[in-house]
């Protein structure tokens, strides 16, 4: 290392130049790592990306980092390295005030209120044991909403069940998890040809031929054609598990030559002409009234800054166990300090000018209560420019609420709301966006939002990037960003397609997938394979940048390189050099010259 005479002498012309504040972002350099992948699950070290750990961080500095691609767990920053990692992760942002919701997050929006004022049927909390009473509590929240002659809301609420049953056979290992599977399009037959075409005695409304188009996915990856490649095979195994899901709104399923079909019942067509309107959901019974919530709920919504709360952690706890299968022994209060409570945001205080909200930016814990108890917590940050939202944890046993679509609205309506204060505070930033997981697609459902590109770091239209990243999973976005005139043109229907194909999932944000420092301890970078063409993974000299004017952080010292520079020997300075020109690649010059870059 460098001799610390010279370091001395060398600091006097450089520390009177740079500002002393405590307001400083201090990181340290982790560099490129490999390691296993959470989301395609390769099973080896496919994922890629460059690694700082923050002793502490600006609020300024951190969005200026998620504008280049960054993130955070916990005080660890990562970036994914998007041309060579399995996984391209796009951050994706939209404008509060721009947001549009779906039919289906308004639907979300509407049976919260019901559980609120009392008129939504739900079963009594007792009858609710275990992760499958909660789905099943779900569809009759689910059926309650589309029981009706609505033609249009039993169309979509029988695709969405049929989409859920193929992920079902894909998670059961029924169908390979390498294949994205076409989404389900159920039809309404008409009158007059139901009772021809079915050869029952009921009548048939509604089909699907989804099995078909199942199969023939199947078999453009699957050389070796067996049952499970036959439709009517296929047919069969969806229809088994949707018999509760019809008898829901009244309709029986049965599989018919590789068709699913869904049958009217007596006692519906009774029901309907009777009273007019739809009987209560399956399982439930007008003479038991005690099987229903009546009482009317208060909803309290609190920002508090982020620090351990008890309670909070049971509900992380029970959260993890239920929703993403952990072991008790993984959830322990170590790692969800380290991944949950632990941030190195530098908090500022409001200052009354409209430069800062009421609360502060900073690192947040938004809860949800009901009735005074914790049902959800959103960790979020509150920067210059936006909401970004990290995590989310709910209470399983109120799976039904959809708590992650409707945390994510309240969000969006927040940014809405602190911009009349803070005008600079106009997006909600939803974290990473990969079009090859299917499971993160739930994102792009939050419109119109906007995808950034991974070369020039400009924003471009998500209605010009799906269309891009249909085709491969690495993409300059910004490259196609005059094909915008042409996205205008586009049809609702583009729309309605985009809303069916990613409002399934409501396990919002990065989840347990997200990266942290252990992934980087368990790295195999020091394999010969990784090393890059010059010795040592070093950066040719000839096609470095100027790395000059970085700020290092030595031994309580704050010091410009250039003006220690002659202070290391040739070697070091050399490897250090090398560093320092990637860290600014990943980082961007002005960050570079404006965080400390620490060295010991």
């Amino acid at each position: 290392m460098a001799d610390k005479k010279k370091i001395k002498s060398e600091a006097s012309s450089s520390t009177s130049t740079i500002e002393n504040v405590k307001s400083e972002s201090v990181v340290v350099d982790v560099g490129r790592r490999r390691s296993s992948c959470g989301y395609c699950k390769s099973g080896s070290n496919t994922s890629i990306t460059h690694g700082l750990w923050a002793h502490s961080l600006t609020v300024y500095d951190y969005q200026a980092l998620l504008d280049r691609g960054w993130r955070r767990s916990g005080c660890f920053l990562y970036k994914p390295e998007m041309e060579k990692t399995c996984c391209p992760s796009y951050t994706i942002r939209l404008k509060a005030t721009d947001f549009v919701p779906s039919k289906e997050q308004v639907r979300v929006s509407k049976r919260m209120q019901r559980f609120l004022d009392g008129s939504l049927n739900i079963k009594n909390s007792d009858e609710q044991k275990g992760p499958s009473s909660a789905s099943s509590v779900q569809k009759d929240i689910i059926a309650d909403d589309v029981h009706s002659n609505n033609v249009d809301q039993k169309i979509v609420y029988l695709s969405d069940q049929i989409n859920s049953g193929v992920l079902t056979c894909v998670e059961q290992g029924k169908f390979p998890s390498e294949i994205q599977f076409p989404k389900a399009s159920v039809k309404s037959v008409a009158p007059n040809k139901r009772k021809l075409q079915a050869g029952e005695a009921q009548d048939l409304v509604y089909t699907s031929n989804i099995s078909f188009q199942i199969t023939a996915a199947l078999r453009r990856v699957q050389k070796n054609v067996g049952t499970e490649n036959d439709p009517k095979v296929v047919a069969e195994m969806l229809s088994n598990g949707l018999t509760n899901s019809a008898l829901a709104i009244g309709l029986s399923v049965k599989a018919c030559n590789g068709h699913i079909n869904f049958y009217s019942t007596e006692t519906q067509i009774q029901a309907d002409a009777t009273v007019g309107r739809p009987a209560i959901s399956h399982g439930s019974s007008s003479n038991n009234p005690e099987k229903f919530q009546v009482k009317r709920q208060n909803l309290e919504i609190r920002l508090k800054r982020s620090t351990f709360d008890r309670e909070e952690y049971e509900l992380y706890r029970k959260y993890q166990i239920k929703v993403h299968n952990d072991t008790p022994d993984h959830v322990t209060e170590s790692s969800y300090k380290r991944f949950l409570i632990d941030s190195p945001l530098i908090f500022v205080q409001p200052n009354g000018d409209g430069t800062v909200p009421s609360c502060g930016f900073g690192s947040f814990h938004q809860q949800y209560l009901v009735n005074g108890k914790l049902i959800a917590v959103g960790v979020i940050d509150i920067l210059p420019k936006c909401l970004s939202s990290k995590y989310l944890f709910w209470d399983p046993d109120l799976a039904f609420l959809s708590l992650g679509k409707y945390s994510a609205l309240q969000e969006i309506n927040w940014v809405k709301e602190s911009q009349r204060q803070c005008p600079s505070l106009q997006y909600y930033y939803l974290g990473y966006y990969i079009h090859s997981c299917n499971k993160m697609r739930y994102k792009a459902a939050y419109r119109p939002s906007e995808l950034l590109c991974p070369l020039r770091y400009e924003w471009v239209s998500f209605d010009i990037a799906k269309r891009l990243l249909d085709r491969k999973p690495y993409v300059v976005l910004s490259d196609f960003a005059t094909l915008q005139n042409e996205v205008d043109l586009l049809p609702d229907a583009i729309e309605d397609q985009i809303e069916q194909e990613y409002e399934s999932n409501d396990i919002r944000a990065d989840g347990d997938e997200e990266m942290s420092e252990g992934a980087f301890e368990d790295s195999d970078d020091d394999d010969e394979s990784l090393v890059l063409p010059e010795s040592l993974g070093l950066t040719p000299t000839e096609m470095r940048k100027d790395v000059s004017n970085i700020v290092i952080g030595l031994r309580g010292m704050h010091l410009k390189y250039k003006d220690i520079r002659q202070a290391f020997g040739a070697n070091e300075r050399n490897y250090l050099e090398s560093q320092l020109d990637k860290y600014m690649t990943a980082v961007g010059t002005d960050l570079s010259e404006r965080m400390i870059y620490s060295v010991g």
